[in-house]
């Protein structure tokens, strides 16, 4: 069974950073990609970056890129979050999910960051960006 397990959010000021961290467990495929979402509220849930388990190939959302690095661990099976520059739009909850995905190639970047993609989901960590 897939369990994903997020921490690593908290209280921001806006310019500061914060790491997150998803641990999962249970991923038996080799094409797992794993990826951050975010939903702040009364606002639609965001896929914001994506990695693949098996090539280490990246995706970021156009509101992130150039700030947030998302990277891997496959001893640990964790994935992180760095998260740098936060501005006050960036207060959401955030929630990592895993999926298979065994064509990452011939995927579109839009494709990797959609929801449909993943099927399983951490409970989320909230993060909140303010001075």
């Amino acid at each position: 069974q897939v369990q994903l397990v997020e921490s690593g959010g908290g209280l921001a000021q806006p310019g500061g950073s914060l790491r997150l961290s998803c641990a999962a467990s249970g991923l038996t495929s080799d094409y797992w990609a794993i990826a951050w979402f975010r939903q702040a509220p009364g606002k639609e849930r965001e896929g914001i970056s994506t990695i693949s388990v098996t090539n280490g190939k990246t995706v970021y959302a156009d509101s992130v890129q150039g700030r947030f690095t998302i990277s891997k661990d496959n001893v640990a099976n964790t994935v992180f979050l760095q998260m740098n520059s936060l501005k006050s739009d960036d207060t959401a909850v955030y929630y990592c999910a895993a999926g298979p995905i065994p064509y990452w190639d011939f995927v579109s970047p839009e494709l990797l960051l959609g929801s449909d993609r993943y099927d399983y989901w951490g409970q989320g960590t909230q993060v909140t960006v303010a001075s």
